[in-house]
């Protein structure tokens, strides 16, 4: 991330530190360069660097959003570089300090061209665009016909090679969605592994034998939990009887998969967030916001996807919907909200509930040696929150982001 003079030298304090496995209270986290220092126990504060007062909250990495459509009037479908800088500072104001921009169902040309803006703003940003892009997430438009959910059905196609070889060249993709039912999604993953991706199951009715294949070609993670996958009652009605094993069993099942949740208090309940939690437990479970562009937004009607044919969604302030049918279509609040629910709703501690929102899905997506966590040598991302946990201040590699 591009910079108009080195970052200054940073003392936290006045705080409780939060890292993956306990709380250290009355901690200074130090920072230079950047980068992480020390995380221990209050000392001399020097005069010669710059003290950020945690004013008896918490001190935290910056969370990690893996599913992000969006936000502040913005889809980074858009395909502009206007559009992505802006969904970026959007979710940095609610802690998100690495964000993987996730893509709809849509045309090539749509598809290339948000591409090529995360590119850009990827090469040319800097701390006052946000969130830092550590790759995309291209999620649409390889979904099964009949779990499109709000995404455009028009945009939805099978696996191309062609296509996603052109998309995979651009060196920007980090995570890599399909269904896992699909013709040739077993060359897509294998590709999408090539590329070092994490390889996803999304939007997807596919049945335990056809995950094992999935698998086999290096699928390892599945989006949003319960939200646009098979269940057992599913595929009842795909494939008659004897019932066969969904999604959730096979995710459940296998320790090596990990998944994810949005905890917003709309889309999924206490019970089946705490079910989650303890059956897959902090290291396999994510929190991700799967927000769209009417976050930040006041209530009304929105484009889920490009502004220019999106499918229209609709905000009440706590969730989105789909016009008319009541199915829910992502969500309107960030990372911070889910934190915030995921800690009320549910026995997880706070470290655990910080881990889910940070370190947890930066291991999943291969970045967790340069963020995720307060450990020296990582990039100083980092929040203020109050005990509440509520965001007071943002710090992108230890400069701060106007809220």
């Amino acid at each position: 991330m591009n910079r108009t003079s080195p970052a200054p030298r940073l003392i936290f304090h006045n705080g409780t530190a939060v890292l993956p496995d306990r709380v250290v209270p009355d901690a200074v986290v130090c920072c230079e360069g950047g980068r992480i220092t020390r995380v221990g126990r209050a000392r001399t504060l020097p005069r010669d660097a710059k003290l950020v007062d945690a004013k008896g909250g918490y001190v935290t990495p910056g969370f990690v959003d893996i599913h992000v459509h969006g936000g502040d009037g913005a889809d980074f479908m858009d395909g502009t570089t206007d559009a992505v800088r802006t969904a970026c500072r959007a979710h940095a104001r609610h802690g998100t300090t690495t964000i993987f921009p996730t893509t709809t169902t849509g045309s090539p040309a749509q598809l290339s061209a948000m591409l090529k803006a995360c590119v850009e703003v990827r090469r040319d940003g800097n701390v006052t665009e946000g969130a830092r892009i550590a790759g995309v997430h291209f999620y649409g438009p390889y979904f099964a016909p009949d779990k499109v959910g709000c995404h455009s059905q028009a945009g939805r196609r099978d696996p191309d090679a062609r296509e996603y070889r052109r998309h995979f060249a651009t060196g920007i993709i980090r995570i890599a969605t399909c269904a896992a039912e699909l013709p040739a999604a077993e060359a897509f993953y294998r590709e999408a592994k090539r590329h070092g991706c994490l390889v996803t199951c999304g939007h997807s009715n596919a049945t335990w034998a056809e995950m094992a294949r999935a698998f086999r070609a290096g699928m390892r993670h599945v989006d949003h939990f319960w939200c646009a996958m098979s269940s057992v009652a599913s595929l009842r009605q795909r494939c008659g009887t004897p019932m066969q094993a969904s999604m959730e069993q096979f995710v459940l099942a296998h320790e090596a998969m990990s998944t994810e949740v949005i905890a917003d208090g709309c889309h999924l309940s206490p019970e089946l967030l705490e079910f989650a939690y303890r059956q897959l437990g902090p290291r396999r479970l994510c929190l991700v916001t799967d927000a769209n562009r009417a976050l930040d937004m006041p209530p009304g009607r929105y484009r889920f996807g490009c502004a220019a044919d999106g499918e229209w969604i609709e905000s009440d302030g706590r969730v989105g919907f789909v016009p008319g049918g009541g199915a829910l279509a992502s969500s309107v609040v960030g990372l911070d909200t889910m934190v915030q629910k995921m800690k009320a709703m549910t026995s997880a501690s706070l470290p655990e509930v910080i881990r889910m929102a940070s370190l947890t899905p930066a291991e999943r997506a291969g970045i967790a040696h340069d963020t995720g966590s307060l450990m020296p040598g990582k990039r100083a991302d980092m929040l203020v929150l109050s005990r509440q946990l509520r965001v007071r201040r943002v710090f992108v590699g230890g400069d701060e982001c106007a809220a």
